[in-house]
């Protein structure tokens, strides 16, 4: 019986002292040859050469989740409780609401009326349209209103703009009471939850193969199983888009793209009101670049003066404006005159020349507490921190969150609640708890729900952020 020998059989001896491609095994560039002639001394764990990658974090920091079981949230935020007005005024004293608006201004009020430059004058309401538009005011000054310097113009015809706000009322002896009354005002707001989804699938083969590094993530789960990297970074990711999503929402506008797609029937995407949509329509913006002067804080103060004069405030910013923040408390130091200096005293106690000198600052106070804290999500390359910084792009430098609690009425409690001024709800009830749910499918790694090869590890949750008293609320933008 002949031998047959097969044609990958390698009787050809090499005595020289030579490489050559039979003395060398490649692990490296996917040859079939056996062309290395000793193994890599390999370094097994994965290096994490970009740190913590997750940007989650900021509601943890600043709100709270409960629980909801409607397709909307509803709440109701007080309104002013003073009456104060923008119009145009003419020489006989006929003041306009401005925009065809209307006014809660009664009979015998009294206003103060100003130009909004340098002239302010003490008047007395005579007379009220019937439809609340106008209001015919009687200064307590010896001349006509339009006669009143400031006002410059003694044509009836000719308005000009001006404001008032009631201060009281004066009645003579012996007459009726105050004609009407006031209902108190309050705005109501809605918020509906959107659904954020997410999969991970691997196959039951290569599922069953071990890898050569060892792989970890930031969650502390580590092997050599490649699939399981995956895994977990979906499951990050994940976490990380329920926390994005909350602050990059936007409600549909009527006959856009995505209000419009409808698939199988359903209605469009309605979207939602993420947190920086609702601070630059209903809050206060800060545009053109960062606040550098302690001046222009004062804007800020004085602002916030006139919303809720909340006592201490939070300012999440990119690392830019924390810089710029260090480096006008750090010009305020007398001692330091065009950079640091041995004399140079921040905080409590002096920074001497033999210790590490703090150029950093956490807080300060201004009318107010302001405090400090780095936001990964406006620094990160692939996120918020990869947006264009020429101005006018409006590229987000920083958020100021008022810190505490607002009481807001809840329509589904029916009473009055203590709310954070950002918190989350999430759709639940007795049955369905969608907060965070994930469950597996599938016939590999333990799931057999079907006859599918291979694993799929699904995520889902249902959930919408409430922003409460939003003109608290401040976003720095280019």
């Amino acid at each position: 019986m002949a031998i047959t020998a097969g044609g990958d059989l390698n009787v050809v001896p090499a005595p020289a002292m030579q490489t050559s491609p039979s003395n060398f095994i490649n692990f490296i560039d996917g040859s079939t040859g056996w062309e290395q002639q000793y193994l890599p001394d390999l370094m097994a764990e994965e290096v994490e050469r970009y740190g913590k990658r997750t940007v989650s974090g900021f509601l943890a920091q600043v709100g709270a989740e409960e629980a909801s079981a409607a397709d909307s949230v509803v709440w109701s935020e007080q309104g002013r409780l003073h009456l104060s007005y923008d119009g145009a005024v003419t020489n006989a004293g006929v003041f306009t609401v401005a925009s065809s608006g209307t006014h809660a201004i009664r009979l015998g009020a009294t206003v103060l009326l100003s130009d909004n430059v340098d002239t302010v004058v003490p008047c007395y309401v005579s007379a009220i349209a019937a439809d609340q538009t106008t209001a015919t005011l009687l200064p307590y000054e010896a001349a006509t209103v339009g006669a009143v310097a400031g006002f410059g113009t003694t044509d009836d015809a000719g308005g000009n703009t001006a404001s008032l706000f009631v201060y009281g009322s004066e009645f003579k002896k012996g007459t009726n009471g105050m004609q009407g009354s006031l209902e108190a005002d309050d705005i109501i707001f809605e918020n509906s939850p959107i659904i954020i989804k997410d999969k991970y699938a691997v196959s039951g083969s290569d599922m069953a193969q071990i890898g050569w590094i060892e792989v970890t993530t930031e969650n502390g789960a580590s092997g050599y199983l490649w699939y399981m990297k995956s895994e977990h970074e979906t499951r990050l990711r994940f976490d990380d888009y329920l926390e994005t999503a909350m602050i990059e929402a936007v409600p549909a506008e009527a006959g856009s793209g995505a209000q419009l797609n409808a698939a199988g029937g359903d209605v469009g995407n309605k979207g939602s009101e993420g947190i920086f949509h609702v601070v630059s329509t209903r809050g206060n913006v800060w545009g053109g670049g960062n606040p550098t002067t302690l001046t222009e804080f004062d804007t800020i103060v004085s602002r916030l003066d006139k919303q809720g004069s909340i006592e201490e405030n939070v300012i999440f910013v990119d690392r830019d404006f924390s810089f710029d923040i260090d480096d006008m408390l750090a010009s305020l130091n007398g001692f330091v005159v065009g950079g640091a200096s041995n004399s140079a005293s921040f905080g409590l106690f002096d920074n001497d020349d033999t210790m590490a000198l703090n150029l950093g600052f956490t807080g300060f106070r201004r009318g107010y507490d302001f405090y400090k804290s780095d936001w990964k999500y406006l620094n990160d390359p692939t996120m918020r921190g990869g947006l264009s910084t020429v101005a006018g792009s409006g590229r987000v430098n920083g958020l100021l969150v008022p810190a505490g609690s607002t009481s807001v009425y809840d329509q589904i409690l029916g009473k009055n609640a203590k709310r954070p001024f950002l918190h989350v709800r999430y759709r639940a009830s007795e049955t369905e708890d969608r907060r965070y749910k994930t469950w597996i499918t599938g016939s590999a790694g333990g799931a057999q729900t079907s006859d599918l090869d291979a694993m799929e590890v699904n995520f889902l949750s249902e959930r919408a952020v409430c922003t409460l008293g939003a003109n608290n609320f401040f976003i720095f933008s280019e």
